[in-house]
């Protein structure tokens, strides 16, 4: 496709109008991080399109507002949640908050994520902390303080979103992967845990997507020749990774649905 990396980013970051309302998700609770824009955004519309009720959380509340009208003025049920996922306390308090408004968790969706790219040599470490801090600690303290709320009702579906650099790394993104594997080995293991108290565990692992993240790493990728790999590509569609979710999500209970987008890029808005 002709077109520089930023044009094909902002052919395929047009939101899809005229989202299909059904009852799938009806009377079931869904936490969603990284809600006030890209995947974390969409899925939230999507999953109240299905009929639940959504607690939209991130760190952007003007944003968020945005986001909770939306789907108010469809006729769904919304609140926003300010959270910094790195701060294990305001964690708790989203999932109690979500807990005291509608009784209960059916659905978490880990999104929150930041990617900061570059070589190794001469990188700013508070930048790995901040990935670690978000990428991977937030979503453990999600998962974490969710568990007890969904082995009490017996059931819940915990939703972490990796990226392909979760299997494939490319030089520059060394920490960013890291953070990805970690998401891949965590998510395995509470599988294999939580299982036998009827709690599904799903992985979505994209490619590039058109996102607010993607565009911040353009002029970047433009400069640095260790990520012209990211010149070429052509994004998804957050739509497309929040259509998955919402798949894996409707299965029936016995189903288990994992799901990798195979594109070259390897980040996503995790």
């Amino acid at each position: 496709m002709a077109g520089t990396f930023q044009e094909k980013a902002e052919r395929h970051c047009c939101e899809k109008e005229g989202i299909e309302m059904s009852g799938a998700l009806e009377g079931k609770v869904a936490l969603v991080t990284g809600a006030s824009s890209g995947i974390g955004e969409a899925t939230a519309l999507a999953l109240a399109a299905q009929g639940a009720r959504v607690a939209a959380a991130a760190r952007r509340p003007d944003r968020l507002a945005a986001v909770v009208k939306r789907i108010e003025e469809r006729g769904g049920q919304a609140i926003a949640l300010r959270v910094d996922v790195a701060d294990e306390a305001q964690v708790r308090a989203m999932v109690h908050r979500t807990r005291d408004t509608w009784g209960r968790v059916d659905i978490l969706v880990n999104d929150a994520a930041v990617a900061r790219l570059g070589p190794i040599d001469g990188a700013k470490t508070e930048e790995w902390r901040e990935m670690v801090n978000i990428n991977l600690l937030g979503l453990m303290y999600a998962t974490h303080a969710v568990l007890p709320l969904m082995k009490a009702q017996g059931s819940g579906h915990i939703v972490n979103i990796s990226s392909e650099a979760g299997g494939k790394v490319q030089g520059g993104e060394a920490v960013y992967a890291a953070t990805k594997w970690g998401v891949g080995a965590f998510s395995e293991a509470l599988r294999q845990e939580v299982s036998p108290n009827h709690i599904r565990v799903t992985v979505i692992e994209p490619g590039g997507v058109a996102t607010e993240m993607l565009k911040q790493l353009t002029e970047q990728a433009a400069q640095d020749p260790m990520l012209s790999w990211m010149r070429s590509i052509t994004p998804l569609a957050r739509e497309d990774i929040a259509a998955a979710i919402v798949y894996a999500v409707t299965q029936p209970a016995p189903v288990e649905v994992n799901v990798s987008f195979g594109l070259m890029a390897n980040f996503g808005e995790g």
